[in-house]
């Protein structure tokens, strides 16, 4: 890849940043508090599926779980009160915990579908998924349908959205950096190799199923982070919030963004989440559907919109929103006379 796509991509993502920075200055206390830290969030947990799609040539329907995972351990360890464990210990150990718990749960859950590839690892995760979901919502010890709630962040967090926020934007940036290192290290380079030819790559000695565990276990670490954010901003979990319909929009964020795309999993969250929000400012559209309070249309009716949405940004390109910006990009070079290599501006590489 030459230099002149990076150096965009870099310069995109850097102006991208410094938007992210001063938003709170002139953004409205709903949409940053709500809408951007919440696509904060689903974005740190969608990169998680970009980096094992990208990488590894994994296609996981557990990060959701694991998501969830890191959410009811918080849960369990801070509150004091109502269901689960009602440990009442410190918010900071509960992160540490909530983290430990979270690397052995994907170490685990990486292990067990190390040595299954394409559909088969696709149905194995989403098994995995099914799994949790009923683990939490019969196990009354952890849980149960009814969830907890009045899970405060910590202190320096309690009542100070902005800051939650700035919590969110700085982990964002340090799982998209994160895994970009991640790919350029003796480690990421093998996993690619392991993602092009598992084959040969065992006939020269790597470990395969190993290192598609330690790819999950990384991936699973970073899913931990976004669920510990997601408790705080929400101050309740239940299994309801790790159900199939979830762990599919997880899945839908990332394709709407671009799969194999790091830059696709905040792109796809911030069209879910602004979609979900904003679509009933479209005229007429309460000619197809309710809403839920007066935010949102009526779940069945905004799964129908994005479906479509979902099925026209794939008609139009099958690497999501951030294919179709490479190539407008590419366009614009050709039509300059400066384009040197087709569709590779904004590659997670």
């Amino acid at each position: 890849m030459s230099s002149s796509p990076v150096s965009l991509r870099d310069l995109a993502m850097a102006a991208a940043l410094v938007l992210l920075i001063v938003l709170p200055t002139f953004g409205s206390d709903y949409f940053v508090d709500n809408v951007m830290t919440e696509t904060l969030i689903l974005g740190i947990a969608a990169s998680t599926l970009a980096f094992l799609t990208a990488y590894g040539g994994m296609v996981s329907l557990a990060q959701w779980l694991v998501f969830g995972v890191a959410g009811f351990a918080v849960g369990n360890v801070v509150a004091e009160s109502g269901r689960g464990l009602r440990l009442g210990w410190n918010p900071w150990l509960g992160v540490v915990i909530a983290l430990v718990v979270v690397v052995l749960v994907s170490l685990l859950l990486g292990a067990l579908s190390a040595r299954t590839t394409g559909i088969y690892y696709l149905m194995l995760t989403l098994i995995f998924a099914v799994i949790g979901y009923y683990f939490f919502g019969q196990v009354t010890t952890f849980s149960g349908f009814g969830g907890m709630s009045g899970i405060d962040p910590p202190g320096v967090l309690d009542d100070h959205p902005k800051r939650l926020y700035y919590v969110a934007v700085a982990l964002s940036v340090l799982a998209y950096l994160g895994f970009r290192a991640a790919a350029r290290t003796p480690f990421g380079l093998t996993l690619q190799g392991v993602r092009d030819d598992p084959v040969r790559m065992a006939s020269l000695g790597f470990n395969v199923p190993l290192t598609r565990a330690l790819a999950f276990t990384l991936a699973g670490f970073v899913a931990g982070f976004a669920g510990i954010l997601n408790i705080w901003w929400n101050g309740q979990i239940d299994p309801n919030s790790i159900n199939i319909g979830r762990t599919l929009d997880l899945l839908i964020i990332a394709v709407i963004g671009g799969i194999v795309y790091l830059e696709g999993a905040w792109l796809g969250a911030f069209v879910f989440v602004a979609a979900g929000i904003y679509l009933r400012d479209i005229p007429f559209v309460d000619n197809i559907g309710g809403f839920v309070g007066d935010r949102i249309l009526a779940e069945e009716r905004f799964n129908t919109v994005v479906g479509i949405l979902l099925l026209a940004i794939m008609l139009v390109s099958p690497n999501g929103l951030v294919g179709i910006i490479i190539r407008i990009n590419d366009w614009i070079a050709r039509r300059r006379g400066t384009a040197k290599e087709p569709v590779a501006a904004l590659e997670a590489a």
